[in-house]
């Protein structure tokens, strides 16, 4: 999933030569990519605060600033960088971003560790941490051109969390059969386990979770489909913040029905339990969107016909096509 987002990034963005170079061998599978966002010093999850610099010097680009969790930086076959940097600190907010393709092979790029995630080192592939000093690379290797990185991003941002999304369930429904299989088998105090306290319960209110999270993410995609990333994005929030969260407590509920083997590496729950992921300030945004959307709603039931022609002609295209899709 993640590296079919930054080959969309190239897909949607790249010019021709940039696919020929770069995109079409990521298809093929003769090369992989990484993508350099994060950075240590700031809260990236706000990408306003990126402070990697990528400066214009005649006719290429000089690039300057520490990344880490570069996801694919360790592949030995990684040989394209997909690096987020401000190209004009002087701009408005959300058009100082650019984003630029950087051969893995430039001088001035330095790995200086990989990182764990949750004691898994993810290799060969892993996250890096990376300095760029001084990288240059010739000025076509922008993406769309300067000042459009945040556009990039919203392209693969969406696609993306429906794909999260869509592996967590699947995780879910391995983890619900094996506490199934677990909860029946084993006996305690003279009965199986799934007769012992609530346990039939937490089974079935996983099937119903795991249904329910499946059909909203059902909802953000046709939604996706019907009116595009950017007006989808209400949907796409609530599912990104709700499936990882029901999802790992469907996964902790298995972890106490097998007990210390739970615990152990003959089950998978530790990398399962990676997917909550840092939602951040993620939450924050999706709290608000919903909040407005539902503010909004209530008004136009209530404010009278007169005052209908205020409110987004999104927000109607919302309410009436996609709110039962399926």
């Amino acid at each position: 999933s993640i590296r079919r987002q930054r080959q969309m990034c190239i897909r949607d963005s790249g010019t021709p030569h940039q696919k020929k170079q770069w995109l079409y061998p990521l298809l093929e599978g003769e090369i992989r990519s990484a993508f350099a966002m994060t950075e240590p010093k700031v809260a990236s999850s706000d990408a306003t605060n990126i402070e990697t610099s990528i400066v214009r010097a005649g006719n290429e680009y000089v690039i300057n600033g520490h990344k880490w969790w570069t996801s694919g930086i360790g592949d030995p076959n990684c040989k394209i960088l997909i690096v987020m940097g401000k190209t004009d600190q002087t701009a408005p907010a959300y058009t100082q971003q650019s984003m630029i393709l950087v051969p893995r092979e430039t001088p001035g790029i330095t790995v200086t560790r990989m990182l764990n995630v949750m004691g898994f080192d993810d290799a060969p592939h892993g996250h890096g941490e990376v300095i760029f000093e001084n990288v240059r690379v010739p000025k076509e290797n922008i993406l769309l051109g300067e000042g459009r990185g945040f556009e990039i991003s919203q392209v693969r941002l969406g696609p993306g969390r429906i794909h999260h999304c869509m592996r967590a369930i699947g995780q879910a429904e391995v983890a619900l059969e094996l506490m199934v299989k677990r909860a029946s088998t084993r006996v305690a105090f003279g009965k199986p386990i799934i007769k012992l306290g609530k346990n039939l319960e937490v089974v079935s209110r996983a099937r119903i979770e795991i249904d329910a999270c499946r059909l909203m993410v059902l909802q953000a995609a046709k939604a996706m489909d019907v009116l595009g990333n950017k007006e989808a994005r209400i949907y796409v929030s609530a599912v990104k913040a709700m499936v990882p969260e029901k999802v790992c407590k469907i996964i902790d509920d298995a972890i106490q029905m097998h007990g210390a083997t739970g615990t152990s590496q003959w089950t998978p729950w530790q990398v399962c339990m990676r997917i909550r992921g840092p939602l951040g300030l993620q939450m924050v945004r999706m709290r608000f969107t919903i909040w407005l959307l539902e503010e909004m709603k209530c008004e136009s039931t209530t404010c009278g016909e007169s005052n209908l022609t205020i409110l987004s002609p999104l927000l109607f295209r919302l309410m009436g096509r996609v709110r039962y899709p399926l």
